[in-house]
């Protein structure tokens, strides 16, 4: 990979403010996008706009392929087996709500009960709780252990009780922790579960095969992997989703309707309702396009590497706490680029605003993930950078530049 030549495919990371470039540093919340996704998007408005799988005329017809294209290119992507198992809906967060409004709303029953961690993101856990409270279900938590994984011990204790379904993340968006997913799925099924993965912080960065894996549901968003916002997917068996009914009613979701009845459009189409963000699925198409050029085993190592330097930069400052696996227990299969950190003294708002100053783009707060920072961590919230295949090693080196930067303007002392 040509970090520089990479670069240049992002128009955003030119901009230069009080003569410093942008390095940003937030791609866990959403990713910068590269010339290909604008110019795709831009292309369907300036040169075929048109309402697809409804018109008989060149524009409408050139739309309608364009769009399911790009469900080819995500099926094929993830190795879904068709791009009838590719739903689009708005986020990650629709598509677990998605698959909680039909086959939750269908299957879980008073008692049943459904497990999830405690390293969830809030999106995989106000669903099942409105779930739960519905259904007067129960919701079961797994703990997270000192080193900042899943606890499998505790997880084999708890999925051996019978859940009707477990959820979980693939990697943890505050600790970077990179989930087992086939071997948490294999072992949910093994006990009659059925699985649903939030791989939101899994897609953009590492090698993904949901046959492989096994899971039944797997939820991602087009705008963390270089894609447009507003648009976001739900894999599901084609089994499962034949067998449910949709959540949403309306234009092209039905095959006929009459005044009494209607009868459901053949996958994916029976769950979106409506005309769907046409643009938003071409230049969903033209991410994947772009990162399988690119090679997403290629931009793991960078990010790899990338996290490897952090962590050790950052743990040669005895006054900067890091959440999460640290460099000595960091290994190609259990850490993403995520760091969350605090400055010791410093509130993570201020780190953020600080570093603002000098151009530097991180994210502080929660990460709408509060059980996990507020319980699991203990802190009110904690300072995180993500990196991304247009990072590189001079913006870690400026982050530490800022740290300094943050003591200096708190009358912070450095812990030797």
């Amino acid at each position: 990979m040509d970090i520089e030549e990479i670069r240049k495919d992002f128009p955003i990371l030119g901009t230069m403010r009080n003569g410093k470039y942008l390095a940003y540093l937030d791609s866990a919340a959403t990713s910068q996008k590269p010339n290909a996704v604008i110019d795709a998007i831009s292309d369907y408005y300036r040169n075929y706009n048109a309402n697809i799988h409804r018109g008989l005329y060149d524009i409408s017809m050139k739309a309608t392929d364009a769009y399911v294209h790009s469900k080819e290119l995500v099926s094929e992507m993830i190795n879904a087996g068709s791009y009838r198992n590719i739903i689009y809906c708005r986020n990650t967060t629709e598509a677990i709500n998605l698959a909680a409004l039909t086959w939750a709303e269908e299957k879980i029953h008073e008692g049943d009960h459904i497990l999830i961690t405690k390293m969830e993101h809030h999106s995989n856990i106000v669903p099942w709780q409105l779930l739960v409270k519905r259904k007067k279900a129960v919701l079961d938590y797994v703990e997270v252990d000192d080193s900042f994984k899943v606890d499998m011990e505790d997880y084999a204790e708890k999925v051996s009780l019978g859940p009707k379904l477990v959820s979980f993340t693939h990697v943890s968006n505050v600790l970077g922790s990179i989930n087992d997913a086939k071997k948490m799925t294999s072992m949910a099924h093994g006990n009659g579960a059925v699985v649903l993965v939030d791989g939101a912080q899994s897609v953009p960065h590492i090698k993904v095969d949901v046959e492989d894996i096994g899971c039944d549901f797997f939820a991602f968003s087009s705008h963390k992997m270089l894609g447009p916002a507003g648009i976001g997917v739900l894999y599901g068996k084609e089994e499962i989703l034949e067998g449910i009914q949709p959540a949403l009613g309306g234009g092209d979701m039905i095959r006929s309707v009459d005044f009494d009845e209607s009868t459901w459009n053949e996958l994916p189409w029976k769950f979106e309702a409506g005309t769907p963000n046409i643009e938003g699925g071409i230049g969903l198409g033209a991410a994947v396009e772009y990162l399988k050029k690119v090679g997403i085993e290629n931009i793991r190592k960078h990010e790899l590497d990338l996290t490897a330097y952090a962590l050790k930069r950052f743990e040669e400052d005895k006054g900067i706490t890091v959440y999460g696996i640290r460099s000595e227990g960091m290994e190609s299969g259990n850490r993403a680029g995520v760091i969350s950190f605090n400055i010791e003294g410093a509130h993570p708002h201020d780190t953020s605003t600080i570093f603002d100053s000098e151009n530097i783009a991180i994210r502080a707060g929660h990460h709408c993930a509060m059980p996990l920072v507020n319980k699991v961590i203990g802190v009110p919230a904690v300072a995180r950078m993500s990196f991304y295949l247009y990072n590189k090693e001079e913006e870690v080196d400026r982050v530490i530049e800022a740290v300094e930067k943050v003591r200096k303007v708190l009358r912070l002392g450095r812990k030797a």
